[in-house]
């Protein structure tokens, strides 16, 4: 079996930006593609500043290349994540903690040396999410090329799963573009539709009003392009701007529920981060309330939990309260690339929603190792990613999964 000979670091760019989401939510103006206005989460230099990566090359002793890359989300530091994660800060924890404990190590195992990564600490404290992701992917690459058979295979392979041959649906984000990008999502007949950025409730309306305009808009506008026989699911993340918008009041909310259902209809329509409660604890509770008033009155609007839900622990605390009709596991938040692995089985288990996300600030490579353990774990959407163009992210996920199927297609005996 082969062995880590080398590991080797080195700086990348990120397929969008940091974004600092305190500053927007309060009193940051746009101007252009940048906000004004001074930044209030710590490490941020802007409101918007460039979005860093680090990728991470593993050679093997005969002489393969494998990689992946560290990235992070877009608002890094918010709702209890890891800090600002900027490559010149992190390459040296690369090569003087990471590189040491790798090589030499044989690459027969994924979860072993991936399990290794992700509780490896420093001073007592575990590694920053971003290293964890990268570095987990770069293993499953290696391992794969080791045992000369596909990401996907490794993940089915360790986690006793079977591979369907059928595509993982694809969730595309409009970013603030929502109606240019959302015409090229219609036109590419792109399964869950559009994300839409409603991160500020003037996107929103003072009682919810632009949104509703919006949904109209978006279900005349599949009619006109595409007909009657494209069925995209509306998933529309709105960054707790409901519950600021109605001052948390649970049965105001509800009522505006009802109306967005009304909207969407007959489309399906799920709405991610309604509220932000402000701790993880009440935001567990303040979802279980407005998913349990929402099944009272028959409302079937689906709430997807994202803020304040980022680790393996935390998605697990979400699922088993009930707080959900899906989780969005936002891949780089989780750490090791094993975390969003178990994250996606535990939901499953559990007959909650799993939707495999991240973020627009990741790069084509992590993009595509999340595609190929999607293959194998089969969750309900994968976000398709990086960038808020919709092209190129969704090139990069659908291209990724059908080399994918098609490659595990010629070998007959794995279906």
């Amino acid at each position: 079996m082969s062995k880590i000979r080398q590991v080797i670091a080195s700086k990348g760019l990120a397929g969008f930006y940091f974004d600092d989401q305190a500053a927007i939510k309060s009193d940051a103006k746009e101007d252009g593609f940048i906000y004004e206005g001074t930044p209030k989460t710590k490490g941020f230099k802007a409101v918007r500043q460039a979005g860093e990566s680090i990728s991470v090359m593993i050679i093997t002793d005969d002489g393969k290349m494998a990689y992946g890359d560290c990235a992070a989300v877009q608002y890094s530091g918010a709702g209890g994540r890891d800090p600002l994660f900027l490559a010149e800060d992190f390459i040296p924890v690369i090569e003087n903690e990471i590189k040491p404990i790798l090589i030499g190590e044989e690459l027969d195992s994924f979860r072993r040396l991936a399990d290794k990564i992700d509780n490896y600490k420093i001073n007592g404290k575990r590694l920053h999410t971003a290293l964890r992701y990268g570095i987990t992917q770069a293993i499953l690459d290696a391992v794969a090329k080791a045992k000369d058979i596909t990401r996907t295979e490794v993940v089915a392979e360790e986690y006793n799963l079977k591979i369907d041959p059928m595509p993982v649906p694809i969730f595309a984000q409009s970013g603030d573009d929502r109606y240019t990008n959302a015409d090229k999502m219609i036109i590419k007949r792109v399964d869950v539709l559009p994300h839409a950025l409603i991160n500020n409730v003037s996107k929103l309306g003072k009682q919810g009003e632009k949104l509703i305009e919006y949904i109209n808009w978006l279900k005349e506008r599949i009619y006109q392009i595409a007909g009657d026989d494209y069925k995209p699911i509306f998933h529309i993340d709105v960054y707790g701007t409901i519950g600021e918008a109605f001052d948390g009041d649970i049965c105001a909310i509800t009522d505006y529920f009802e109306k967005l259902e009304e909207a969407a209809s007959p489309f399906t329509l799920r709405i991610e981060g309604p509220i932000d409660a402000g701790s993880k604890y009440e935001q567990l509770k303040q979802l279980k309330k407005l998913r349990e008033s929402l099944k009272g009155r028959n409302i079937k609007v689906e709430i997807v939990a994202d803020e304040w839900c980022n680790t393996l622990e935390d998605i697990k605390e979400f699922v088993d309260e009930g707080a959900a009709d899906m989780i969005q596991i936002k891949t780089p938040d989780l750490g090791g690339i094993n975390n969003t692995i178990e994250a996606v089985l535990y939901c499953k288990e559990h007959k909650i929603g799993a939707y495999q996300g991240g973020t627009c600030n990741e790069t084509d490579r992590s993009a595509q190792i999340c595609t190929d353990i999607a293959l194998a774990t089969r969750p309900c959407q994968i976000l398709a990613k990086p960038g808020m163009g919709v092209d190129e992210g969704l090139m990069i996920v659908y291209n990724e999964m059908n080399r994918v199927l098609a490659l595990l297609k010629s070998k007959k005996e794995v279906f």
